[in-house]
């Protein structure tokens, strides 16, 4: 395939910006997706490059970007594909310094994706291999057949990468998915704990390829929550359009297998939205269970997730989820987005689940719930680490015995999210929150939505909240310095470097402002509250 084929084809939609006849006519032999300022060191010569120029904005100097166009001259990259939505147009600046370097330049619409446009490559060439000659690489004809039917038969991913590097010498060789998780692997490969997988995978480039290991994307467009890593993890003789062969591979079996979870969606959305109806039925319930496979008796476990309020973030919420419950083996699990925005799942935590094991020798019945939270807390740290750009927040609830105790699950995991949304929005870190974690008042209190705390906080304070006011703001720092103290004036009066008078007479305006009496704990509890809810 040549660069000017990609300009023939209305599908992609593609707009010349520059290009010679003679580098039009350039052969393709691959893709390479990046947005790094210099990604000579991971491209194959002729490459086309796929950009969506986050790396340039309008105030970089001219060198930046002429730099980067270098790179891909010097690499021998066959054009550069500039995506258009990132700053609504190409720059001119890039024109100016391909027509400099001779890079062929164009243009890729903002409805056009990078994924289709490495599918038109590779699928072209894949169809026109009996047709090359013998020098330009490629898996073997019979190889091909051989994946093909075993695509079409469903075979597993495990024999699938087997055979699809067999004739590589069977080196040691993993699918991993975003977050470390093992697709699958050769007999070659040892077990790979998900931790020390995530490090390799940040560690590598997007189609980096290094004399010590080899890393490639399986599909460029997946999201950063569902994106698959071929990874060969020692030095492999082949050429690096075979490894994208069989990366491709694995982009059509998970293809398949998203049509799959995305019938599954179905029923699973059906019994969230009975699980948040307040008195279900007793029938629908079971039987909305066993439509996504789980048990119809408990336990339960419910995690809620949030990705933000942006368009997309509830898919993005859904799809991270299933991600990080595949890390649970034998756990069976429904997920699903909810009407409310982010999204949900039921886990069944029976210590009877397919797979989950036997407690050990007087050990109590299985703390299976206890388990799952514990190893979803763990993994937490690696699903933030799959997207720079957005901050994960969950919620888990408290085991629910059954299907009745679903809806109040499903509240719990909720209020649980809602704590951990304004726990990591405070501090800017991605949090997952479990209802037994909220132990304290303040933890408790931040799960009650926002405007509800400000009416609290407004009502209790009474002429105090109004904290414009200095001596509204004097009178608020002794408060919450009498209530820290445990109502000791001594203790008061010494951290506000005041005397006792004076504190008894600030509380005493406190007390005829708010309606309180401090000597009661229950008024001294309303207040903590109100100060809390600030």
């Amino acid at each position: 395939m040549h660069v000017e084929d990609l300009l023939r084809l209305e599908s992609l939609d593609l707009t010349l910006l520059w290009g010679s006849p003679p580098l039009l006519a350039r052969e393709i032999s691959g893709v390479t997706a990046t947005d790094l300022e210099d990604p000579g060191r991971f491209l194959q010569r002729g490459e086309i490059v796929l950009s969506g120029l986050v790396w340039w904005s309008a105030a970089d100097e001219e060198a930046k970007t002429d730099r980067f166009v270098a790179a891909l001259r010097d690499a021998g990259a066959a054009a550069l594909l500039a995506g258009e939505e990132t700053h609504g147009t190409v720059p001119e600046v890039l024109v100016d310094a391909c027509r400099r370097h001779g890079i062929a330049l164009l243009s890729v619409p903002v409805h056009t994706s990078f994924r289709a446009i490495t599918d038109t490559v590779y699928l072209r060439q894949w169809g026109d291999l009996s047709r090359r000659p013998a020098d330009h690489y490629a898996l073997p004809e019979n190889v091909r057949g051989e994946l093909s039917r075993l695509l079409a038969d469903g075979a597993d991913p495990d024999t699938l990468l087997t055979r699809a590097v067999a004739h590589l010498g069977a080196p040691p060789c993993y699918v991993l998915s975003a977050t470390g998780r093992t697709v699958a692997r050769t007999p070659a490969a040892p077990s790979l704990p998900a931790r020390q997988a995530a490090r390799r995978l940040k560690a590598a480039a997007p189609f980096a390829a290094a004399p010590a290991s080899t890393t490639l994307r399986v599909d460029p467009d997946a999201s950063p929550y569902g994106q698959w890593y071929l990874h060969l993890p020692g030095p492999v003789d082949a050429p690096p359009r075979m490894l994208h062969e069989i990366a491709e591979v694995f982009a059509q079996y998970r293809q398949g297998l998203l049509r799959r979870r995305a019938a599954a969606r179905v029923p699973a959305t059906e019994l969230l939205e009975l699980a948040a109806a307040p008195r279900p039925g007793s029938a629908p319930l079971p039987a909305a269970l066993r439509a996504c496979g789980l048990p119809d008796h408990g336990p339960y476990t419910v995690i809620a997730v949030s990705m933000g309020a942006e368009e997309g973030a509830a898919e993005a919420g859904a799809e991270a989820l299933d991600e990080l419950l595949r890390h649970l083996p034998g756990r069976r699990f429904a997920t699903a987005r909810l009407a409310t925005g982010g999204a949900a799942a039921v886990i069944a935590t029976d210590s009877g689940a397919p797979g989950a094991g036997a407690p050990g020798a007087g050990a109590p019945a299985a703390d299976a719930p206890g388990a799952v939270v514990a190893t979803l807390k763990g993994l937490w740290p690696t699903l933030d680490a799959c997207d720079d750009a957005t901050l994960p927040y969950g919620g888990i609830s408290a085991p629910a015995a059954g299907p009745r105790e679903l809806n109040g699950a499903l509240e719990q995991a909720r209020y649980a999210l809602t704590a951990a949304v304004r726990a990591g929005s405070a501090d800017g870190t991605a949090q997952l929150t479990a209802v037994e974690d909220l132990t304290t008042l303040d933890a408790l209190l931040t799960g009650i939505p926002a405007d509800v705390r400000t009416a609290f906080g407004v009502h209790a304070l009474g002429p105090l909240a109004d904290d414009t006011n200095p001596s509204h703001r004097m009178l608020l720092e002794t408060l919450d310095t009498f209530l820290a103290h445990n109502g000791s004036w001594a203790r008061t009066a010494e951290a506000l470097h005041l005397h006792v008078n004076t504190v008894h007479y600030r509380i005493g305006r406190v007390e005829l402002l708010t309606g309180r009496d401090l000597a009661r704990l229950d008024h001294k509890l309303d207040l903590k509250a109100a100060l809390l809810c600030r």
